[in-house]
């Protein structure tokens, strides 16, 4: 029997996910890697909540392992999959939380030991504002400035995850920074900006 090539770090991310269909688990370990801090990355700013991104993650993490033997190559990019996966599964949790009537500010915000205490609050409250804007506006908005603005995905990757065009993205978050301008301007001295800009 022939043994199966090492994975290295030039192939694709969908030859190692084929590489992982075929029986390789090295490819498996690399290709999660390289993808998962990104993964988690964006359930992480979408949730505001690091222990329910990490659930998310995993459960994207495990669907990717499941599509693996019929992944063909060419027709999507690993990461544009996985994005519109941890998007689909984040806005559900998100949908659910606001049925249950559970409040973004009644999640613990992860602490950071770096900051003194009155820089680590301000960046608590801005984090939590942003937050509670973003659960206010319509979800695809919602979804399309954390990909955009906070996720730094460019346009078209957003259209691909989110299933639509380009410009339809633009749209989207245009209003939506629109949206997120009006419903913060008057909270700008309450979150410390003017101190910033002084």
């Amino acid at each position: 029997m022939t043994p199966l090539p090492q994975p290295s770090d030039a192939m694709t991310d969908a030859a190692l996910l084929v590489a992982y269909a075929n029986g390789d688990p090295e490819a498996a370990r690399t290709l999660s890697a390289r993808v998962l801090p990104r993964v988690l990355g964006q359930a992480t700013r979408m949730l505001q909540d690091r222990a329910e991104a990490e659930d998310v993650a995993q459960e994207a993490m495990l669907r990717l392992w499941k599509v693996a033997p019929d992944w063909r190559q060419g027709e999507a990019q690993v990461t544009t999959w996985l994005f519109r996966v941890v998007a689909n599964l984040c806005t559900d949790r998100l949908r659910k939380r606001k049925r249950t009537g559970v409040g973004l500010d009644q999640i613990a915000e992860p602490a950071d030991p770096t900051p003194g205490a009155a820089a680590t609050m301000q960046t608590a409250a801005r984090l939590r504002a942003l937050a509670d804007a973003l659960a206010q506006l319509p979800d695809r908005q919602a979804q399309a400035v954390a990909l955009r603005h906070l996720e730094g995905l460019p346009n078209p990757e957003i259209a691909a995850i989110m299933d639509i065009s380009p410009r339809a993205v633009e749209s989207l978050t245009a209003r939506g920074k629109r949206a997120l301008a009006a419903m913060l301007s008057g909270r700008r001295d309450a979150l410390g900006y003017d101190d910033d800009e002084s």
